[in-house]
């Protein structure tokens, strides 16, 4: 949701849909994650004013575009809100001055505001357009582990409650709208599913509701053979299997995040990739039986991304594997396997800050490079 016309085409969609009981969910404004994250890292490297200017400046943001969508008491209830959710982001910024330390779980406690901020402009902007809206806090019920920067749901758990929140609203014919990527353990510390969440939460809600189908608008025609910024001869794939798409998220396709097709998976659900500028293009379909027919469906690339080979000399039985995975888990750094031997084990892994940390947590096993 880049801007004020982005949230109008979304409200156009909605519409289109008024003939079905239909759940929004909303990432952050575009670059709002990425700016609230350089706020905080100013914050806790002592930069307090330069990350309240750039608070200032996200709230003065959100209430530009309330303006353009929102008026009269509608307008002020929101402005209302936009208000409390912004000294809640300045409290956290003075806090982190503090203590200079922006940790996993102050990080998600802080990303998490993007989500906070939109949901609640876009549930009064469709208000506005006179489609029944009503908001609902997610973190109240997505419910996860505490992996903070990458939480995953307590299914179950999370099932449950969306099904007692959502289901009421939706045999009234209300439209309930939720912030995504956002979510809260048990004990309610905010977590957060990982970047690109919002398409993670619309799966998670559509299996819990066992939903029809779950339509993911983004701002590109469909998943495509490659990344077209890369080749202008990429083409849209019309129908996709989850395999593929999964595999295709999993290995650094921007337009899924990797965890969205797994509810999807579970329930049968078909999840349509659509483009928000082109609502009437046909996108990707992706399901169960749905294939592209060709050998090589698609191409990646994955950027900024560092190679660890791990060495032991008494080879990586499965007691040795636990130890990596566990050293890469408790320091929240996902990976990928590349390859295997009998004593070393290549990874990617997608982060290079947590790798000291995982070292030194396996020197007694492996030697790690």
């Amino acid at each position: 949701m880049e801007n004020a016309a982005a949230i109008r085409r979304l409200i156009g969609i909605v519409q289109s849909r008024a003939d079905e009981r239909r759940v929004v969910v909303v990432s952050a404004l575009a670059k709002v994650t990425d700016e609230l994250l350089e706020a905080g890292n100013a914050a806790a490297h002592g930069r307090l004013g330069s990350a309240l200017a750039a608070a200032r400046d996200l709230y003065v943001r959100h209430e530009a575009v309330a303006d353009e969508l929102i008026s009269g008491a509608a307008g002020r209830g929101l402005e209302q809100d936009l208000r409390a959710e912004y000294r809640g982001l300045e409290s956290l910024l003075h806090d982190l001055d503090q203590s200079r330390k922006l940790d996993l779980q102050l990080q998600d406690r802080l990303l998490g505001f993007g989500e906070r901020l939109s949901s609640p402009l876009v549930t009064r902007a469709l208000r506005e357009a006179g489609v029944d809206a009503v908001h609902v806090d997610a973190q109240k019920y997505i419910v996860t582990d505490s992996r903070h920067g990458q939480a995953s749901p307590l299914w179950d758990l999370t099932d449950q409650n969306l099904q007692d929140a959502l289901r009421p609203l939706l045999e009234t014919d209300q439209v309930p709208v939720l912030g995504g990527f956002i979510a809260s353990t048990c004990e309610g510390v905010r977590t957060t599913l990982g970047r690109g969440g919002s398409d993670f939460t619309a799966s998670i809600v559509g299996a819990a509701l066992a939903a029809t189908r779950i339509e993911i608008w983004t701002d590109v025609d469909g998943i495509m053979t490659t990344d077209p910024k890369l080749c202008a001869e990429a083409r849209v794939i019309r129908k996709m299997s989850f395999d593929e798409a999964a595999e295709l998220a999993q290995f650094g396709a921007k337009v899924l995040h990797p965890g969205t097709l797994a509810p999807a998976m579970r329930e049968n659900i078909p999840v349509h990739v659509l483009n928000s500028r082109h609502p009437e293009g046909e996108g990707t379909e992706i399901g169960m039986r749905s294939r592209s027919g060709n050998t090589v469906s698609a191409i990646t690339a994955r950027r900024n991304v560092a190679a660890v080979e791990i060495e032991s000399a008494r080879g990586l039985d499965s007691e040795g594997l636990r130890d990596v995975y566990t050293a890469f888990n408790r320091r929240s750094c996902p990976v990928d396997v590349m390859a295997a031997s009998l004593g070393r084990l290549w990874l990617l892994a997608g982060s290079t800050a947590a790798l000291p940390g995982i070292a030194a947590d396996l020197r007694e096993v492996a030697n790690v490079r």
